[in-house]
C-alpha cells in the first residue's frame, strides 16, 4: 500500500509538470480567452473542465495554475532551504558568539506567528507575484537552518573532521567538501515536505484576494472566483480544491517516505 501511495504521489506530480508545460507553451491565449455567451458551462467534451464566469475555459486555467503553484513552491523553498542552509552551517560550525546570535534571530523569527507576518508583509509591500516568494521564503527557512545546526554540531565532532584539520584543511574547505555534502539528505527531505507548505500559503493568499493577482490564473484565486457561484458552477470550487489537496497530500507521502529511508540506512 505505501509503494502504491508513493508510486501514485510521483505520477501526480509528473502530471502536474505536463500540464503546467502545456499550459506555458500551448494554453496561455486559451486560458485568458472570454467567451461570455458559454459563461459557466459545466463540464463538456469542448470544455472537459466547464468554463468560468467569463466563459474562461477552466482546464486551461488550471493548468496555468500549476505552472504558478508550481513555480512558487519550487522557487520560494529553494531560497528558503538555500538560506536556511547556510546559517545552520555557520551557526554549527563556528559556535560561539555566531551561533547565538544567529539561533536568537531564528527564535525571534519563530515567535511571530507566520500569518500576521505574512499580512504585515503584503500590507507593506502589497500583493503580488513576487511578494510571495519574499513571504513565504522569510516564513519559511528557520526550521531548515535549526535541523541544519544540529547535524553540523554533530558531523564537526566526527573524527574524518579532526583528520581533515590536521592535514591542513581550512574552515571553508571543511565546510564545502566534508560538512555540507553529509547535511543535504534530511535537508532535501525537509524541502520536499517544504513545498507541501509553500503551496498551501500561496494558494491561501491568493484566495484571500492578497496573492498571485487575477488575470493571471492560480488555483486560490479560482477558487476565490468559484465560491461566489457554488450552487451553479460546482466544477470552479471542486478542481481547484482538488488539485491543492492532491498536491499537499502527494508531497508529504513522498517526503515521509524519503524521511523513513533516510531514518532506516
Amino acid at each position: 500500500m505505501k509503494k502504491k501511495s508513493l508510486f501514485l504521489s510521483y505520477a501526480w506530480f509528473l502530471i502536474l509538470v505536463i500540464a503546467a508545460l502545456v499550459g506555458y507553451f500551448l494554453l496561455k491565449e486559451t486560458g485568458q480567452r472570454m467567451n461570455p455567451p458559454h459563461a459557466l458551462e459545466a463540464p463538456t467534451w469542448r470544455y472537459c473542465l466547464g468554463t468560468d464566469a467569463l466563459g474562461r475555459d477552466l482546464f486551461s486555467r488550471m493548468c496555468l495554475g500549476a505552472l504558478v503553484s508550481l513555480g512558487v513552491a519550487f522557487v520560494v523553498v529553494s531560497v528558503s532551504t538555500g538560506f536556511g542552509t547556510f546559517v545552520g552551517l555557520v551557526a554549527g560550525f563556528f559556535g560561539g558568539r555566531t551561533d547565538r546570535w544567529l539561533m536568537r534571530f531564528a527564535d525571534l523569527m519563530l515567535c511571530f506567528p507566520s500569518f500576521f507576518l505574512i499580512l504585515a508583509v503584503i500590507a507593506i509591500l502589497g500583493p503580488g507575484f513576487f511578494q510571495i516568494f519574499i513571504v513565504i521564503a522569510l516564513t519559511g527557512w528557520m526550521g531548515t537552518a535549526r535541523m541544519v545546526r544540529a547535524e553540523v554540531l554533530t558531523l564537526r565532532e566526527r573524527e574524518f573532521i579532526t583528520a581533515s584539520r590536521c592535514f591542513g584543511g581550512s574552515s571553508l574547505y571543511i565546510l564545502r567538501r566534508h560538512i555540507l555534502p553529509n547535511s543535504l539528505s534530511p535537508v532535501f527531505i525537509n524541502a520536499v515536505l517544504g513545498i507541501s507548505s509553500a503551496i498551501l500559503i500561496e494558494s491561501g493568499l491568493s484566495f484571500l484576494g492578497i496573492g498571485v493577482q487575477p488575470p493571471t490564473p492560480s488555483w486560490g484565486n479560482i477558487l476565490t472566483s468559484g465560491k461566489e457561484t457554488l450552487g451553479v458552477a460546482w466544477w470552479l470550487t471542486v478542481f481547484p480544491g482538488t488539485a491543492i489537496f492532491l498536491t499537499v497530500l502527494s508531497a508529504n507521502v513522498i517526503g515521509e517516505a524519503l524521511k523513513n529511508d533516510h531514518e532506516h540506512s
